[in-house]
């Protein structure tokens, strides 16, 4: 028997082993990689990963399983780590890290790394635009994405639905609504989905276009796509913005027919449709009749009731909430705090206890109710509590400094708290800031300060904004910049009400009463009704042009146009109006017409018209009314004293000083303030404090010596010391207007306007000296007294001596 010795026996590799072995990897490798895959799924990513190292061997599954894990879980860095270290790259390896990236809002990497597949040669798919287009959508990242349309279109995805619903979105949410509209619109009917639709619905809804957001549900409806859970809460807000109930009710029916209804979303899209339209009997009994205690419903309904004016009934809804021990979060305080902004005083005791609630329940510390109480407190003029609260947030956005630069009642600390916000915060103003800054800077006429807010708002390239464009308006007419207002004004896409009125008054302001009139007619012919402020600066114009025609016409036009009844400010434009004409009759017959009680304004109209006619009786009459409604206004006591001085009644002006002096009563002191190198200079009569006083005062003995010679005679009636002849005219050349004017010479460029503010009206003597100064200096010289503007150029005034 033949032994065979198996020791001495090498057995080869043979094809057959090698397929068994091979087999045998490849089924380990595969249940390896489902373990990693529910490792992954299940969020154990640490597990996963310890599971991907002990591996001998990995395929492109492994790899890419991995990634995606890290990148679902938000840890960029190891994904991008390990998406380095792959030596199989493929399509899915890329689409993971962009998603990732995508859904951090990481947009420069996931854009770079976009490109960057690209440039490698990677062809990308409907996914990886999808992920892209989507983050774009939620960033508004516009040019971004319109590159990205782009190369839909050169690779020929542009006719792909995902990625065709992806730019619909996209541009919806950019803003870009005709955009969206022309793809939807140049889509196969049969291609739609209800992604599409809703896409398009959505980006009408969010962008105003309510009654297209409605017709686009319809349309929807009758194409046989049923909308869904994500559908119904965009429909709901367009219903409720232009206040259609009867469709929004038809959209209900819709959501019980479609099984929607126990929807969280959707229930509370419902119920603040209702609440927008004003019925709060439905919206509190849908509310009341959810089987659970859903937060962002009561939220829901709290927010419109605020929006809607029912700050009672969003109180009243807070205190159930908080009976009911539900958990009131960070969405709801907020609306809450909102309600105390405007409310009354006694109000504030129960502002002061969700405070507390607030500091107990550690809410606090969130950005969003921090700057709703900076903002509530600021409001209510508390600026104590609104800084002490500021100071201790840690974080602040612009948000938080908007709601303290906004609700500042100082203008001064409004543009300390603005430059502030600029050189610590390193945070760029927003539209609202920056609107809110401009008026600041009208109301200060720092003409300087706003030029530069202006070129600031420029360069952040933020689109164009109703309301800064407005404030810019504003701002230029109240700093006598007229050129610069209609620039602004000719620029404007958008203009309204408030536009046209700016530049009405604007124009009034400045002397340009024609003009202010021509505007007007264009503001009646593009269809703009005028309101209450656009006559006070139409009949404001008027009185300070002689228009006496056109003045009646306007007023008339008010009630039996326009229906607006005429307050204290338009009868003292009218009785202004007749009084510098000296049509005392007219003004007293008007003055007993008055539809409502004539307050100080009115009173200092007819003073201001006795002083100037010399009619001392009426001037009297005036004059105690005046003293009666404003008992520590010097104005009326100051005047009446000058009546009876230029009467040479010398007696009873003394006595009038003397009643004055027992009184307590002190005339405000002349004060003119001009801009000169970054910084505004002030003066009063007499002022010696200014370090450049010796060249001040020697430019203005130039000044003087050279407007007599081209004419200039001292008007000694408004000097008001009893002083010699000689006196009254040191003392007159000495007003704070002329000092003023006199360091202007000195310190603005030549060719560059001079700018005067004053804080009382020009004296009769300074406004004829201004127009000698031009003439003889070559300047314009732009003075803002108490009442108006006053452009001075080559010896002439744009109020033409009529103010």
């Amino acid at each position: 028997m033949l032994r065979l010795k198996f020791r001495n026996c090498r057995l080869t590799s043979t094809p057959s082993r090698n397929y068994i072995h091979s087999n045998a990897v490849r089924s380990n490798l595969h249940s390896t990689n489902l373990k990693l895959g529910d490792l992954s799924k299940s969020g154990r990513v640490e597990e996963a990963r310890q599971l991907f190292d002990k591996m001998p061997e990995k395929d492109e599954y492994t790899w890419n399983t991995m990634i995606v894990a890290y990148s679902s879980s938000g840890r960029l860095s190891d994904a991008k780590e390990l998406f380095r270290r792959n030596p199989v790259k493929n399509t899915i390896s890329w689409n993971a890290l962009i998603s990732g990236h995508c859904k951090n809002r990481s947009k420069d990497e996931a854009l770079s790394l976009f490109w960057e597949m690209q440039l490698q040669g990677r062809s990308f798919n409907e996914y990886t635009l999808g992920s892209v287009l989507k983050m774009c959508a939620s960033l508004g990242l516009l040019l971004r994405g319109e590159q990205i349309h782009g190369c839909t279109v050169k690779t020929a995805f542009d006719s792909d639905v995902g990625v065709v619903n992806g730019l619909i979105d996209m541009y919806g949410q950019c803003r870009r609504v005709f955009e969206a509209e022309y793809i939807f619109k140049t889509m196969p009917g049969e291609r739609r989905n209800n992604v599409t639709w809703t896409s398009m619905l959505t980006g009408y809804s969010r962008n105003g276009f309510a009654y297209k957001a409605i017709e686009c549900f319809r349309d929807m409806r009758r194409e046989g796509t049923q909308p869904n859970q994500f559908t119904f809460p965009s429909v709901l807000p367009a219903c409720g913005a232009v206040c259609a109930r009867r469709v929004g009710v038809q959209v209900h029916g819709c959501i019980v027919k479609s099984g929607f209804k126990t929807n969280i979303f959707v229930q509370s899209a419902v119920i603040a449709m209702y609440a927008k339209c004003r019925d709060l009997e439905t919206a509190r009994a849908l509310l009341q009749d959810m089987e659970v205690d859903d937060v962002v419903s009561w939220n829901s309904l709290v927010v419109e009731c605020v929006r809607e004016g029912y700050k009672e009934e969003a109180l009243s809804l807070f205190g159930r909430m908080h009976e009911r021990d539900m958990k009131i979060d960070e969405f709801t305080l907020p609306s809450v705090l909102n309600c105390f902004a405007s409310s009354r005083t006694e109000m504030m005791k129960i502002a002061s206890s969700v405070h507390c609630l607030i500091v107990k329940t550690g809410y606090g510390s969130y950005k969003l109710v921090s700057n709703a109480l900076v903002d509530m407190y600021a409001k209510r003029g508390t600026m104590d509590s609104a800084l002490k609260v500021f100071e201790r947030m840690i974080e602040k956005d612009v948000v938080s400094w908007t709601a303290l630069i906004t609700g500042n009642g100082s203008y001064e600390e409004a543009l300390k708290l603005f430059c502030k916000m600029r050189a610590e915060g390193g945070i760029s103003p927003d539209q609202m800031v920056t609107a809110s800054v401009l008026s600041a800077s009208a109301e200060l006429t720092l003409l300087e300060f706003g030029q530069q807010v202006h070129c600031n708002h420029i360069k952040s390239g933020f689109p164009a904004s109703l309301s800064v464009d407005n404030s810019l308006v504003s701002m230029y007419t109240k700093c006598g910049s007229l050129e610069d207002a209609e620039a602004v004004f000719s620029s404007m896409e958008t203009k309204d009400l408030i536009t046209w009125t700016a530049l009405i008054v604007g124009y009034a302001k400045n002397g340009k009463a024609k003009d202010s009139l021509e505007a007007y007619k264009l503001m009646i012919d593009n269809g703009i009704r005028p309101d209450y402020i656009t006559f006070i600066g139409l009949l404001f114009a008027c009185s300070h042009a002689g228009l006496t025609e056109e003045a009646q016409r306007y007023f008339e036009s008010m009630r039996t146009v326009y229906r607006i009844t005429p307050g204290p400010e338009h009868y003292a434009c009218m009785i202004d109006l007749y009084g510098r004409s000296g049509d005392f009759a007219k003004a007293e017959e008007l003055l007993n017409q008055m539809e409502v009680e004539p307050d100080a304004t009115v009173w200092k109209a007819i003073l201001a018209a006795s002083r100037k006619h010399g009619k001392i009786e009426t001037g009297e009459r005036a004059a105690k009314t005046l003293m009666e409604l404003e008992p520590n206004n010097a104005v009326p006591y100051v005047l009446l004293s000058n009546m009876y001085s230029a009467a040479g009644r010398q007696e009873e002006a003394a006595n009038l000083r003397r009643l004055m002096k027992s009184r307590n009563i002190s005339k405000e002191p002349g004060c003119s303030w001009v801009e000169g190198r970054g910084r505004v200079h002030s003066f009063m009569s007499e002022d010696r404090r200014h370090q450049r006083m010796v060249e001040i005062y020697s430019k203005v003995d130039e000044m003087m010596l050279l407007i007599r010679e081209a004419g200039y005679e001292p008007d000694v009636s408004f000097a008001l010391h009893d002083l010699d002849k000689e006196g009254k005219e040191l003392g007159l050349a000495y007003h704070s207007e002329k000092l003023a004017v006199a360091f202007g010479l000195l310190a603005v460029p030549d060719g560059a306007p001079i700018r005067i503010i004053k804080n009382l009206r020009v004296c009769g003597d300074c406004h004829s000296a201004m127009k000698f100064i031009s003439r003889v200096y070559s300047r314009h010289i732009i003075l803002r007294d108490s009442n108006c503007f006053h452009h001075f150029r080559d010896g002439s005034c744009s109020c033409g001596d009529y103010w």
